[in-house]
């Protein structure tokens, strides 16, 4: 298998822009007469660039609207609004040939390995499954052939193409929704905490993989976590979400070594470190109080409820991700700083 042609593509480009993305739930009163009443903002107003070849970690606590992003971006989720273009072409406005043209070029892999694979279809016909859907891809004839492929470039046996997804460990099943979302030669996966379900050992084998097949293949990734430590491993850049926003973005540099946002701070703190005397040294900072629901986010700064800084300020005004004088890539609050001046 071989990588797609690139002459024309520059690594660094950007591939991928969303701009002020929103997708609001609905919740409703009534049984006949459905009224409704409110809505769960999983998503509102996220804005950020994804560059060709590089990896994108968005990070953040469960609820924060990241599983709703990357279904947003596949099409799975109907936007409330805002806009996303790939290569320049705009993704929600796509239908028919060219929304599966765009599709083709953006695959998925999944959380959990052992509900996204089909138990009552083998390995070859789940990662052959694509070529179905875009018979341009590969001739009927070769199919086989290059489903095996697919299987040997992640590491698996090709002879047991014609396996059921319970003869499989969990990591081997990753192994085979990454060769799935990899049949059609895409130039995006999104990742959606494809390894959480995993052994931490397992979680190393996967992740090593996804970085070997993206130097192979020039892919650019969106991978989604929870563990900042895995995050940190695989990602160039990393944008950190709070209640459907982004509050933070910037290099791994920048988020793990001079984080100014107090929410990135108090997610770094509570990383573990195995070194004691690191451990021993630095400050834990602990958050009060209960994260806020999406469906009644607090006024100005959503973070503001849980803040050792918050003043007055951050009732009434809402900041923006946006360069401020502590350090010049984008933090959503009023008092940003490289280190936390905890009360």
């Amino acid at each position: 298998m071989t990588a797609p042609a690139s002459s024309t593509k520059v690594r660094g480009e950007t591939i991928l822009s969303v701009d002020n993305l929103v997708k609001h739930f609905p919740i409703s009163q009534g049984v006949v007469f459905q009224k409704q009443v409110g809505a769960v903002r999983a998503v509102d107003g996220v804005s950020f660039e994804l560059r060709r070849g590089e990896t994108l970690g968005v990070v953040g606590e469960s609820g924060c609207g990241k599983s709703t992003l990357a279904r947003l971006l596949m099409r799975l989720e109907t936007p409330t609004s805002g806009r996303a273009t790939l290569e320049g072409k705009d993704l929600f406005s796509a239908s028919g040939s060219e929304l599966r043209r765009l599709r083709r070029n953006m695959q998925m892999v999944m959380q959990d390995p052992y509900t996204s694979l089909n138990p009552r279809m083998t390995v070859g016909d789940i990662i052959g499954e694509p070529f179905e859907i875009h018979p341009d891809a590969a001739p009927k004839g070769s199919r086989d052939r290059r489903v095996q492929e697919l299987l040997d470039v992640v590491g698996l046996n090709p002879e047991h193409i014609n396996r059921y997804p319970h003869q499989f460990s969990g990591g081997q099943r990753q192994r085979i929704g990454i060769a799935r979302a990899l049949a059609l030669r895409p130039e995006i996966i999104v990742c959606d905490e494809p390894v959480s379900a995993l052994d931490v050992s397992i979680q190393a084998q996967v992740i090593n993989l996804l970085e070997q097949l993206q130097d192979e293949f020039g892919l650019s990734y969106i991978f989604i976590a929870h563990d900042l430590s895995v995050v940190r491993h695989i990602a160039d850049r990393v944008a950190v979400m709070y209640l459907g926003k982004i509050v933070e973005i910037g290099t791994e540099d920048e988020i793990y070594e001079r984080a100014t946002h107090p929410y990135t701070q108090a997610l770094l703190s509570a990383v573990p470190v195995p070194d004691p005397e690191v451990r021993n040294d630095r400050t834990i900072i602990r958050l009060t109080g209960d994260v806020p629901s999406p469906a009644d986010p607090p006024s100005g700064c959503r973070f503001r409820t849980r803040c050792w800084k918050a003043q007055d300020i951050c009732a009434t005004q809402e900041p923006h991700a946006v360069p401020r004088a502590a350090d010049p890539h984008p933090s959503a609050c009023h008092y940003a700083e490289v280190r936390p001046s905890l009360p």
